[in-house]
């Protein structure tokens, strides 16, 4: 979750499988209130705490069109297998309100900026959310599953796509500054200096697309 301060509103990003009970600890720690919901892309890994959360908040989820279907047929985004394995454990279906992202549109939530990007190759939704530098703070990037310290998402699964994600990196990473603080869906805080320094695949994106990319997908997220 983010917020300006503690005692104020607040926004959650991306509540996962059983996050509920920590997102309502850290709420009470913090004196927080949410105001709002917004979803990187689709995946159960994600999204399996937004009914409960928004529930609880009387908030909205904010989702890009072509991955709000995922959140009431979890089934159909992962494949079978992997749909099956987790249908059981989990209550699935949509807040009471939805509402639906666009690439370039600026969110303005508890006194906050984020700027969307669509960012499809992960899921054909998948999206980021960038907070603007401040004095003496750098911009910090929401990457989802687009972007790891060192890697990227996963491009094996339905509406995935290797080739999209490369673009999704050129377009939506590359412009940014190397300051940028990277905190992505899976794994440790990175930047986009250092990504760009380090990461195979980005570094091979900015040496121009086609020209030795790594093909073997990435298996990380969901």
């Amino acid at each position: 979750m983010v917020a300006p301060a503690a005692g104020e509103e607040c926004v959650i990003i991306d509540p996962g499988h059983q996050a509920a009970p920590g997102v309502e600890d850290a709420l009470r720690k913090h004196r927080l209130k949410p105001v709002a919901v917004i979803l990187t892309h689709g995946h159960i890994d994600h999204v399996a705490s937004v009914v409960p959360v928004c529930g609880a908040h009387d908030v909205p989820a904010w989702i890009h069109p072509e991955d709000r279907y995922m959140m009431s047929d979890p089934e159909k985004a992962l494949g079978r297998s992997i749909g099956q394995q987790l249908m059981g454990e989990l209550t699935v279906g949509e807040p009471d309100d939805v509402k639906e992202l666009a690439d370039g549109s600026l969110l303005e939530l508890a006194g906050m900026e984020f700027s969307v990007a669509h960012a499809p190759g992960h899921t054909k939704g998948s999206v980021t959310f960038r907070m603007p530098e401040q004095v003496d703070i750098p911009s910090v990037f929401f990457s989802g599953d687009l972007l790891f310290a060192g890697s990227i998402g996963r491009t094996d699964m339905p509406g995935g796509d290797h080739a999209e994600i490369l673009t999704s990196l050129a377009r939506v990473c590359l412009p940014l500054e190397d300051s940028t603080v990277v905190l992505s869906g899976h794994g440790p805080q990175t930047t986009i200096g250092r990504e760009r320094a380090t990461n195979p695949f980005l570094r091979q994106v900015a040496a121009g697309l086609g020209d030795g990319i790594p093909t073997a997908a990435p298996r990380r997220g969901m």
